[in-house]
């Protein structure tokens, strides 16, 4: 068999990126591909634009700097912004490395990628050749993390009344707080879905939440049989075990990561949008979804929804690259 080829991923501070990147390298041939992160940690002048970091390594601490050395890989998937330069680096070092990009990566370097990820909410932008749309964030919520984590969490819930919902709940946007009388909204149109199917709340709020938003929905919830997880409490997050373990997830639209998540379970997702809240991408993103049969609005008149299939961006991303 021929040799496997190494893609490196450039993993810096940007968690959500950095998780995206690893959803779509879990999707790679295993027989095809090595897959290598490079932990890239900033000095202060990685705060420069990138037109002046161009193809350099300024603005890496010495370490990540010494560890960006041959033998150079067939491929470099780059996961924002500040990493575009490192990438840009390695190709002027070995011009057959192969560059990914995952977001936008502004407008220096733009064709030195040989394959630009965008999500399809951003189709706004000046189209390129190796642009691709994907709907959703990539992510790695596949039947096998799903078995796994229900075998681990479903002994946690066994005591509670069936079906089980997720609550799963974001909050502030850019710009955008989440009001209290969006908190109400939503606390309504939860305890008006659950009052239709029955069972049992898994409840988990965000650090966007905010403290008084998150005390109005639990004081709506509390007699609600529930297993909650809130901000600030300690203890292994239940988060994938809520996406695992849920009969319906409820999630507000905040968050292209939250959603994707909850539709790549391939459950019945309904999503909550509220009033003046959702940014266009956000609203223009939701409503993808619900175009596609990925998901409903939460509004019990949708109760009987069920989707196409799930939703895993990554899979699509994993195809554009073995195609490279």
């Amino acid at each position: 068999m021929a040799d496997k080829k190494v893609l490196w991923i450039l993993a810096d501070n940007r968690t959500g990126s950095v998780a995206q990147a690893r959803g779509i390298a879990q999707q790679l041939d295993t027989e095809r591909y090595d897959v290598i992160e490079k932990k890239l940690d900033y000095t202060k002048l990685s705060g420069l634009p990138n037109f002046v970091r161009a193809d350099t390594l300024v603005g890496l601490s010495t370490a990540s700097k010494a560890s960006i050395k041959a033998p150079w890989p067939d491929l470099v998937m780059s996961v924002s912004r500040r990493t575009v330069p490192v990438a840009r680096y390695i190709k002027k070092k070995n011009q057959t490395t192969k560059l990914i990009q995952l977001m936008h990566p502004g407008s220096i370097g733009l064709t030195e990628f040989s394959l630009v990820l965008l999500p399809e909410h951003d189709k706004d932008k000046p189209f390129l050749p190796n642009f691709r749309y994907l709907i959703g964030a990539p992510h790695r919520v596949t039947s096998a993390v799903l078995e796994e984590q229900k075998n681990e969490w479903m002994p946690s819930f066994d005591n509670l009344p069936k079906p089980l919902t997720a609550v799963v709940i974001g909050g502030a946007i850019k710009k955008r707080p989440f009001t209290l009388q969006n908190a109400a909204e939503l606390a309504e149109k939860i305890v008006a879905f659950h009052k239709k199917v029955g069972g049992s709340l898994l409840v988990t709020t965000s650090r966007r939440t905010g403290a008084e938003a998150q005390e109005l929905i639990m004081s709506a919830l509390k007699d609600i049989p529930a297993y909650k997880f809130v901000w600030g409490d300690t203890g292994q997050n239940p988060y994938l075990g809520y996406l695992a373990c849920a009969d319906y997830l409820l999630v507000t639209g905040d968050s292209v990561s939250m959603c994707s998540e909850a539709c790549g379970t391939g459950k019945p997702v309904f999503i909550f949008e509220g009033d003046n809240w959702l940014t266009k991408k956000h609203y223009h993103f939701v409503h993808t979804l619900y175009e596609n049969n990925y998901a409903a609005p939460l509004d019990v008149k949708y109760l009987k929804f069920k989707p196409a299939k799930a939703l895993n961006a990554a899979v699509d991303a994993a195809a554009q690259i073995e195609s490279l």
